[in-house]
């Protein structure tokens, strides 16, 4: 695996770079054709807390983790584990019979039992009427709501656009082709 390690408001050290390609390879024995996949790193500094983003995007969907911590190494730990007990949660449903035609993952590890994460279902259904509005007007609906994202109709382009509350208390926008 190709690892891409940048430094926001940090400089980047070589024993930082080491030490993300020696975690990281724990996540090979996962992947096939490791050497033509790259694993994209963000190391930002917030306050006096280092926040490490890892985003490994394979062919059919995408591996991503964050954790902040007060160092680095212990953020990259974190971030690893976090990818690992995503692929051992998901495994069946990635290996189901709608992924079947996934190649880039496998799944050749001891199923550890001692996660005791209750198996998430879908409980409820809703079906909403989306109207058309601008992102002011669905920011205000969102907050209204209290909710933590809204789906919303472009009033220009009449496609559907996601807003959502970052972490940092700021929104982010996700729109559709």
């Amino acid at each position: 695996m190709n690892i891409n390690l940048r430094g926001d408001k940090i400089k980047i050290t070589d024993a930082m770079k080491k030490y993300a390609d020696d975690k990281l390879e724990r996540i090979n024995k996962y992947v096939e054709n490791d050497e033509n996949i790259i694993a994209n790193i963000v190391v930002k500094v917030e306050n006096y807390k280092q926040k490490v983003e890892v985003t490994i995007p394979l062919k059919n969907f995408i591996l991503r983790a964050e954790e902040k911590q007060d160092d680095f190494y212990a953020a990259i730990d974190t971030v690893v584990d976090k990818i690992e007990r995503q692929i051992r949660k998901n495994k069946t449903k990635l290996q189901s019979k709608k992924l079947k035609t996934v190649k880039d993952i496998t799944f050749d590890f001891q199923d550890d039992d001692n996660d005791n994460e209750p198996e998430r279902k879908v409980v409820k259904r809703k079906k909403i009427d989306v109207k058309p509005m601008d992102e002011e007007e669905a920011i205000i609906q969102m907050e209204l709501l209290g909710h933590e994202f809204y789906l919303y109709k472009d009033s220009v382009t009449l496609k559907p656009v996601l807003v959502y509350k970052r972490n940092d208390g700021n929104y982010g926008v996700i729109e559709t082709d």
